[in-house]
């Protein structure tokens, strides 16, 4: 990292610093694993590599069909060049299968398939364990209007179409993922994109034979190496020579 760069902001698993452009910011992908708000924490080497490697992949990809995003550039191994954007403060989360939070609320059997994709929201503050809230929430708080969760649901299932698509031809089930949306300004026009990460920390990833656990529940419920799990995502992707078993020192393709 370069000496004495202003930093914006540091999250759980990146840090934000200023970038070398107007209107761009630097996102740094750290070790650092968390889970249930922080309550559990770990460094896992390698896991910020291969996220912004991951991240880098999933973005540039969904530029290719049109979706709009923050992406600009991969820097190095650790950053990546994005848009400065007004993140708008929620998590968009978007499930094809029960698990989680919608298993326990509805009493559902992790795995079942659900009628179609559903998109919920859960405010992002930590402290009060990122609750969920609904559409009449969202507008009476001010958060986003009416048009906006119009505009945010059709860009997360454009987001879950070819993401649902990218991972099934890896053999991988998208069970779920969350992303962020943020506002653009371009004089008084705004626009929505894409921003944050989409990475396995933010995917919940199953393979379609076994049912094996390939994101960062592995992490949550002690199922064993997260890095490895993360690996075999990135190898699958065909980010990895297809000898990778382990990773200690990634090396990913360019």
């Amino acid at each position: 990292m370069a000496p004495r760069r202003k930093k914006i902001y540091e999250g759980k698993a990146k840090i934000l610093y200023e970038g070398t452009e107007p209107g761009t910011l630097i996102q740094y992908f750290k070790d650092d694993a968390t889970a249930f708000n922080a309550q559990k924490k770990a460094t896992i080497e390698g896991k910020g590599v291969l996220n912004n490697r991951l991240s880098e992949f999933f973005m540039t990809g969904l530029t290719n069909i049109g979706v709009p995003n923050h992406f600009i550039r991969r820097i190095n191994m650790r950053e990546q060049l994005v848009r400065q954007v007004e993140i708008i403060p929620l998590e968009v989360i978007v499930r094809n299968f029960a698990a989680g939070s919608i298993a326990k609320r509805l009493g559902m059997e992790e795995g079942t398939p659900l009628p179609r994709p559903i998109v919920e929201y859960s405010f992002k503050n930590d402290e009060l364990g990122d609750p969920f809230v609904s559409e009449e929430y969202i507008i009476a708080f001010g958060w986003a209007s009416q048009q906006d969760l119009d505009d945010i649901v059709s860009l997360a299932l454009r987001v879950n179409d070819f993401l649902s698509g990218v991972f099934f031809g890896a053999g991988i089930k998208l069970i779920d993922f969350k992303i962020e949306i943020g506002r653009i300004w371009d004089g008084d026009f705004m626009r929505l994109v894409v921003a944050d990460e989409i990475s396995p920390d933010s995917c919940r990833l199953w393979d379609v034979k076994t049912g094996q656990k390939l994101d960062k529940d592995v992490f949550r419920r002690d199922l064993g190496s997260l890095t490895d799990a993360y690996t075999e995502v990135a190898r699958r992707l065909g980010l990895m020579p297809a000898n990778t078993t382990t990773l200690t020192k990634p090396t990913l393709i360019n």
